[in-house]
C-alpha cells in the first residue's frame, strides 16, 4: 500500500512537470493532466484581447497573476484528493483539463466545445460531437457574462457548472440554466447587503456605475429596486460599455463625462458594480482628478491588490466593499512556495515573472510578460504569497471538494473502495451534486433549489491609515443571505451621527421639520411642517394631523387634541356668576317672602301690590335660565336658553309697566293725560297683552328657527356654542323687550317728580337705563363672539338686567320695610303728597 502511495505522488508531480499551457493548431491555451475522471475548468488567466471591430484571430494579454494562482489553486485542490490518506475516492484519479478564457466570450464557447468534445486521445484536437462527453462537471468562469454563455452550451449535454465567481442572479433561473451551481452568493444577495449598508450608514443619497453586461445591468437595476424600496435616492446611473476601455474616443468621452457627474455630485457613496478592468480605468480618472469620495466595491473588485496599489489610490477617497466569504485554503501558500522553484519553471511555459535581481530581499513587485526575446529569469516564489486571495481561492477549493464529494456519494466509496466504477452520466453526477450538504474544513456548504449556496459575504475596508504598509484590505464585518447585517458599532454610530454631508445637503432634521429636496436632485433641507402637520424627526415628510387635533409652531413633532372650548362649570368665571346668580335667587326668594309678609302696606301697594310677586317671580325664572347656558351647549339648551329670557323678563317690564301706569294715574292732574291712562291703567290686561306678545314671539322662535349647538375649530381649540338660524326672531325678542323698557323709561322719567313718598319712577328709570345701556353693549358682543365668551355675556347680560330691577327698583322698598317702617303707613304718603302740593301752591284735594 505504501509501495502504490508513493509510486502515485511520483507520477502526479511528473505529470504536473510535463502539463504546460499549449496549443494544438487553433486550439485555445490549456493545461491537462489525464485520470480516471477529468474535470474541467475555465479561468481568465489573461484580461484582455485584441478584440476590435475587424475580423481576425484573438490574442490574449494582461496576463493576471490572481488568474493564474486560481487554476493553481484548483490544481492544488485535485492534489489533495488523488494523494491525501486516506484516500476521497480509492479506486480512482482525477484529472483536469484548464482553459484560459481570456476572460473573452467567443474563447470561452470554443474553450467549452473543446471540453464538450468525446476524444479517445487526450491530447488530440477534435470536433464537439453528441455522445457522453469524458468530462463531466466544469469549474469556472469567473466572470458572470461568459458563465452565462457556457452554461447555455453545457447544459447540453447535462455536464454541472460550478462557478467560483459568477454572481449575476439571472444565473439562478434553472429553466435557462439548469445545470448551473456556484460556490459564492447571488448578486440578489449582494445587492440587499450593498442596500443595508447603505442604510446602516445613513446615507441618503448614491451614485451607481455599472456595465452593459450581465454582471453589471443586472446588478445595478437590482441596486436601483432596493435603493427605492428605502427611500435612499439614486442621483444618477451610468452604464457603460462592455468592453470599456481609453484606445477609443468615445469611451474617453464617456470617462470624462463620468468624472464630471462624479465630482459634482452630492451622493455621499458611489458604488462601482462592474467588472475590475473597468473600475480601474476609473480609479486612475479618479486619482488624477482627487475626487476624494467615498465608493462601495462589488465582488470584483473590492479585494483587486491590483487597483489599491495604484499609486496615489487615497487620492480618490475611501472604500468599503463586498467579497464573498471565504478564508485561507489550508496549505495552498506551502504548496506554492515548494512547486515554483528552478526545477519547475517549465509549467509556466513561455511566460516568465520577474523580479528584482539586484536586491537579495525577495520582492513583492511580481509581473508576467510573455516576451519570447527576454532571457527568462528564476523567480522566488514568495512574491506570488501577496497575490493569493481568500475569496475565489476559497471557491474553488469548494468547488473542487464538493465535486468530490459528489463522486464520492455516486460512486459509493467508503476508504477501502468504491463499488462503481467510473462510468457514469454527466446528468447522474449533476444530481448527485444538487444533494450537496456537507462541511469542508469549517464551512457547512449546500445548494438551494437555484444552484445558490447558503454562504455570505465579508465587508471589508481598505484601510491606508498605516502609510508604511500601504493599502490593507481589512475584514470588517459580514452580510448573509437571511438579511443580517453585521458592522463595528462604533463604526456604525459614527456614520449615522453625520446629519449633514460634506455637499452641505441635510440628512435628518429635528422634531417639527422636514426633509425636502433642494435644486439638486437627491440634496436635501430641512423645512418646517405646516400649520396643522407634524413630523417626528429623522427627515420625515410632514403629515396632516387627524381631525380634531392641531400642532403647535414651534413644537410641531405631534399633535395634540383641539380642547373643547365651552363655559364649564369648574371655570373661575363661571363660578363667580354662578355665585351671583345663586345670590340673586336667594335675595328674590327673600324679597318674595317680604313682600308677602307685608303685602297689606302702603309700600307694597305702591310697586303694584300682586304685580310685585309677580315680578319677583319672573326674575327668579331670569335667575334660574343663566344656568341653562354653561357646559357644553345641547338642542334643548339652545333652543330654550334666549327665548324663555325673553318670555320671563318681558312678565316682568309689563309688571313693571302696569304699576308706572298706576303712579301717572294717581299723580298726574292732567285731565286728558288722565282719561287715556285710567283707560291703560288695567294691570291684568297690560301684564296679559306685553307679554303674551312676547311668549307668541318666542314659541314662534323655538319652533320654527330655534338656536342649535354649532362647533368651530379655531386654531388649537374647538368652540361649542349655539348658532342662530336666522337673525329675525332674535332681534325681534330683544327688539320687543328694548321698545318696553324705552317706554317704561319714559313713563318713569314723566313721574320722576310727582309726589312719590317712596321714589318707584326715579328708581325704574334708572334700572330701565341701565337694562337699555347693558343690551345696547350686549347685542354687537353676542353677535361677533364665539364659545364660552358667548355663554358668559348672554349670563353677563341677563344678570345685570336681573339686577338692575331687584337692587333699583325692589331693594330700596324692602329697606324701607325692614329699617324705615315709620314711612311705610298712609300717613306718611299723605303728609308727603300734602307737604309737596303746599310747596307747589296747589291745593289738596282728597278723594
Amino acid at each position: 500500500m505504501y509501495q502504490s502511495t508513493v509510486t502515485m505522488s511520483v507520477s502526479w508531480v511528473c505529470v504536473s512537470i510535463l502539463c504546460v499551457f499549449h496549443s494544438c493548431k487553433g486550439e485555445i491555451r490549456h493545461v491537462y493532466s489525464p485520470g480516471d475522471i477529468v474535470i474541467g475548468g475555465l479561468f481568465p488567466t489573461h484580461l484582455k484581447t485584441n478584440r476590435s471591430g475587424e475580423p481576425g484571430s484573438l490574442v490574449c494579454h494582461n496576463f493576471d497573476i490572481k488568474s493564474f494562482l486560481h487554476f493553481q489553486v484548483m490544481i492544488y485542490a485535485i492534489r489533495e484528493i488523488n494523494q491525501n490518506t486516506p484516500r476521497v475516492l480509492p479506486n480512482f484519479t482525477i484529472g483536469y483539463d484548464i482553459y484560459d478564457t481570456c476572460s473573452d466570450v467567443s474563447l470561452a464557447i470554443s474553450a467549452t466545445l473543446q471540453l464538450l468534445n468525446k476524444r479517445s486521445d487526450n491530447q488530440s484536437c477534435g470536433q464537439f460531437g453528441y455522445g457522453e462527453p469524458e468530462t463531466k462537471v466544469v469549474v469556472g468562469e469567473a466572470l458572470s457574462e461568459t458563465s452565462i454563455a457556457v452554461a447555455r452550451i453545457v447544459s447540453l449535454a447535462s455536464v454541472a457548472q460550478i462557478s467560483y465567481s459568477a454572481s449575476s442572479e439571472l444565473l439562478s433561473r434553472k429553466y435557462k440554466f439548469p445545470t448551473f451551481l456556484r460556490t459564492v452568493s447571488s448578486d440578489a444577495h449582494q445587492t440587499k447587503g450593498i442596500c443595508e449598508l447603505v442604510s446602516k450608514f445613513n446615507w441618503k443619497a448614491v451614485a451607481i456605475v455599472g456595465s452593459d453586461d450581465e454582471y453589471g445591468r443586472y446588478g445595478s437595476d437590482s441596486l436601483s429596486d432596493h435603493f427605492s424600496a428605502k427611500g435612499v435616492c439614486v442621483e444618477f446611473m451610468e452604464i457603460l460599455p462592455g468592453y470599456f476601455n481609453l484606445n477609443t474616443t468615445k469611451s474617453s468621452r464617456l470617462l470624462v463625462k463620468l468624472v464630471e457627474r462624479i465630482a459634482t455630485s452630492s451622493a455621499e457613496a458611489i458604488i462601482l458594480f462592474t467588472k475590475d478592468s473597468n473600475v480601474e480605468i476609473i480609479m486612475a480618472e479618479a486619482i488624477k482628478n482627487k475626487l476624494n469620495r467615498t465608493w462601495i466595491a462589488s465582488d470584483t473588485w473590492s479585494t483587486s491588490t491590483k487597483i489599491a496599489t495604484l499609486p496615489g489610490i487615497e487620492l480618490a477617497g475611501q472604500v468599503f466593499g463586498f467579497t464573498f466569504d471565504g478564508r485561507e485554503v489550508p496549505g495552498f501558500k506551502h504548496y506554492i512556495m515548494t512547486q515554483f522553484d528552478r526545477s519547475h519553471n517549465a509549467l509556466m511555459g513561455d511566460f516568465r515573472f520577474c523580479s528584482d535581481q539586484s536586491n537579495k530581499n525577495i520582492s513583492k513587485d511580481c509581473t508576467m510578460t510573455n516576451d519570447q526575446h527576454q532571457p527568462k529569469q528564476c523567480l522566488d516564489p514568495q512574491c506570488l504569497i501577496p497575490f493569493i486571495d481568500q475569496d475565489f481561492s476559497y471557491s474553488i477549493y469548494l468547488a473542487v471538494r464538493v465535486i468530490a464529494d459528489s463522486l464520492r456519494r455516486l460512486m459509493k466509496c467508503d476508504s477501502q473502495r468504491c463499488e462503481r466504477t467510473s462510468k457514469f452520466t454527466a446528468l447522474e453526477l449533476l444530481e448527485e451534486i444538487k444533494k450537496t450538504n456537507f462541511t469542508v474544513n469549517t464551512t457547512h456548504i449546500f445548494f438551494d433549489k437555484n444552484g445558490d449556496p447558503n454562504l455570505g459575504y465579508d465587508i471589508v475596508y481598505w484601510n491606508r491609515s498605516e502609510a508604511k504598509r500601504g493599502t490593507v484590505i481589512k475584514n470588517i464585518g459580514g452580510y448573509w443571505p437571511n438579511g443580517d447585517i453585521k458592522l463595528p458599532d462604533e463604526l456604525e454610530k459614527a456614520m449615522a451621527a453625520v446629519e449633514v454631508t460634506a455637499y452641505n445637503c441635510s440628512k435628518t432634521c429635528k422634531p417639527g421639520l422636514e426633509l425636502k429636496t433642494s435644486h439638486k436632485k437627491c440634496c436635501s433641507y430641512c423645512a418646517p411642517c405646516a400649520e396643522r402637520n407634524f413630523s417626528p424627526g429623522n427627515g420625515t415628510a410632514c403629515k396632516s394631523c387627524d381631525e380634531k387635533h392641531y400642532s403647535i409652531e414651534g413644537q410641531r413633532d405631534k399633535c395634540f387634541p383641539v380642547t373643547d372650548q365651552y363655559l364649564r362649570w369648574s371655570s373661575s368665571f363661571s363660578i363667580i356668576l354662578n355665585c351671583l346668580a345663586v345670590s340673586g335667587i336667594i335675595i328674590t326668594i327673600l324679597f318674595a317672602i317680604l313682600f308677602t309678609v307685608y303685602r297689606g302696606t302702603p309700600i307694597v301697594k305702591a310697586v303694584g301690590g300682586y304685580l310685585c310677586l309677580l315680578e319677583l317671580l319672573a326674575l327668579l325664572a331670569c335667575f334660574c335660565l343663566t344656568f341653562s347656558f354653561h357646559s357644553k351647549p345641547t338642542l334643548g339648551s339652545c333652543r330654550l336658553g334666549l327665548p324663555l329670557f325673553g318670555v320671563a323678563f318681558s312678565l316682568c317690564i309689563s309688571c313693571i309697566l302696569a304699576n308706572l301706569l298706576q303712579i301717572l294715574v294717581s299723580f298726574d292732574f292732567n285731565i286728558k293725560v288722565a282719561s287715556w291712562m285710567k283707560k291703560l291703567n288695567q294691570p291684568f290686561i297690560v301684564v296679559t297683552v306685553v307679554s303674551g306678545v312676547q311668549l307668541i314671539l318666542s314659541t314662534l322662535w323655538m319652533v320654527f328657527e330655534p338656536r342649535f349647538p354649532y362647533e368651530m375649530e379655531i386654531q388649537t381649540e374647538n368652540l361649542h356654542t349655539c348658532n342662530l338660524q336666522s337673525l329675525r326672531f332674535f332681534v325681534a325678542t330683544v327688539g320687543y323687550l328694548t321698545f318696553w323698557a324705552f317706554i317704561c323709561f319714559l313713563f318713569a322719567f314723566k313721574g320722576r317728580k310727582l309726589p312719590d313718598l317712596y321714589k318707584n319712577a326715579v328708581l325704574i328709570s334708572v334700572s330701565m337705563l341701565l337694562f337699555l345701556i347693558i343690551w345696547i353693549i350686549f347685542i354687537p358682543l353676542f353677535l361677533t363672539m364665539k364659545g364660552k365668551n358667548k355663554a358668559a355675556v348672554e349670563i353677563v347680560a341677563i344678570l345685570i338686567s336681573s339686577y338692575s330691577i331687584l337692587v333699583f327698583h325692589l331693594a330700596p322698598k324692602c329697606y324701607i320695610m325692614l329699617f324705615r317702617k315709620e314711612l311705610n303707613n298712609e300717613n306718611a304718603i299723605t303728609g308727603y303728597i300734602k307737604k309737596y302740593y303746599e310747596q307747589q301752591g296747589r291745593a289738596v284735594i282728597k278723594s
